[in-house]
């Protein structure tokens, strides 16, 4: 008797535990969600793996090499087959600068490419937020047009009560009917927009998309003001700083150009050794080795390197406007930012006091409507009203989202950590 009264009170606890709703997803889920496992990060990573790789090859340019060889052949005039082996070695000694200045453009890539990185981390985390605010704001969407059908099915059959009693016309009930047919109508819209919205945040996260928190804490690293916010963009804005970094690298290859004019030295050895087989009888060869210095002094190149000196100083010269450019671009980004956020944040007051008010104002003609004192026509427009401030404060705070995003991609301070 107490077992079977101890499992039917473990199911009822089990039974309450599953008609709790699922806990609301948050954003910060939804950008680790995206930062573990977008393709295209993954891509912007190995890429950036197989740039990191250009320095080492720069380096081999100073390093000693090893290299080992044999023939073997056969004749018909005599010596029978014969073959060779032979072992070779070569130090570079003195690179005229073609190794120091390769090495350093491919550090500057390598930096650039980093920065390009960083780049395209924000913006996936970007469009993770735009698809998170997009689907926020169409799940309320469907919940307000939910509600309101629900509130207006209750005012509908008020109204045919007192049509009933004698105390509201027939077109009473017809104006809060299509009012209803109305807002079904938008629902049906909604709804659309919801599945595109979900469509978005899939392809976005990587997965299906359950109820959404509004309630999202400003992430971390906002500006206080707008000089901050254009002190930070100068300092960490990814593209302004990869273009910094592709003048480094420019300005290397300048370096690397006219180390062509320069002598090489090379030190070189080798040993070999050869064998004829004739008749059966194999017959070893004395065997040979040689070592030197070797040097090359380019004294003409029928303009080849001068061309391509000239060709690297107007390459450098052109990268270094385009980091004027950057700079900016990322000073205009970062004032565009913060001017969408400003605008948005007050939006999202106003409408939140607007929303206080229509919901004051609906439930005042409510109850002005039932002593008589408010036609239908006030009920219908304080009902559009409190549905449009509702929506109104839905959209303000998806515009919040996706400003506060923006701001800090413009500033350099969009990561995975900036949403906790």
């Amino acid at each position: 008797m107490n077992r079977g009264g101890a499992k039917r009170r473990w199911l009822a606890c089990a039974a309450l535990l599953l008609a709790q709703p699922a806990p609301a997803e948050t954003l910060r889920e939804a950008i680790g969600e995206a930062y573990a496992g977008n393709p295209q990060l993954a891509a912007a990573r190995a890429r950036q793996q197989a740039l990191a790789e250009t320095p080492e090859q720069a380096r081999s340019l100073a390093r000693p090499t090893l290299s080992a060889g044999g023939a073997a052949g056969y004749d018909r005039l005599g010596y029978g087959k014969a073959g060779s082996a032979s072992v070779s070695a070569a130090l570079p000694i003195w690179t005229g600068g073609r190794a120091s200045s390769a090495v350093r453009a491919a550090r500057g890539d390598v930096a650039a490419g980093a920065e390009g990185l960083r780049d395209t981390e924000a913006a996936i985390l970007q469009g993770v937020v735009i698809a998170y605010a997009d689907l926020l704001y169409n799940q309320q969407a469907v919940e307000v047009a939910r509600v309101g059908i629900d509130r207006l099915d209750r005012q509908v059959a008020e109204a045919r009560s007192r049509f009933d009693l004698g105390r509201a016309t027939r077109t009473d009930v017809a104006q809060l009917e299509a009012q209803r047919a109305s807002v079904v109508a938008n629902l049906a819209d909604a709804e659309g927009a919801l599945a595109t919205a979900a469509a978005a945040y899939r392809a976005a996260v990587g997965r299906d998309a359950g109820a959404l928190t509004a309630e999202v804490p400003a992430p971390a690293g906002l500006p206080a003001t707008l000089a901050e916010a254009r002190g930070a963009a100068e300092a960490a804005n990814p593209l302004l700083l990869q273009q910094r970094r592709i003048v480094e690298a420019a300005d290397a290859r300048i370096d690397q150009a006219r180390a062509e004019r320069a002598p090489t030295l090379d030190l070189g050895g080798s040993y070999g050794r050869g064998g004829q087989l004739t008749d059966g009888t194999l017959r070893g060869f004395d065997a040979a080795a040689s070592a030197g210095l070797a040097l090359r002094v380019p004294l003409l190149t029928g303009g080849l390197v001068p061309a391509r000196i000239r060709q690297a100083q107007a390459t450098a010269r052109a990268e270094r406007y385009q980091a004027d450019a950057a700079l900016r671009e990322a000073v205009r980004g970062a004032d565009a930012a913060w001017a969408s956020l400003s605008a948005a944040e007050g939006r999202l007051r106003a409408t939140i006091a607007g929303l206080a008010a229509a919901d004051l104002a609906l439930k005042g003609v409510r109850a002005e409507y039932g002593f008589g004192l408010r036609s239908t026509i006030d009920i219908l427009v304080a009902d559009q009203s409190f549905r449009g401030a509702q929506l109104a404060v839905a959209a303000a705070r998806a515009d919040v989202l996706v400003a506060q995003a923006t701001l800090l991609r413009a500033t350099g301070r969009l990561a995975g950590g900036a949403y906790g």
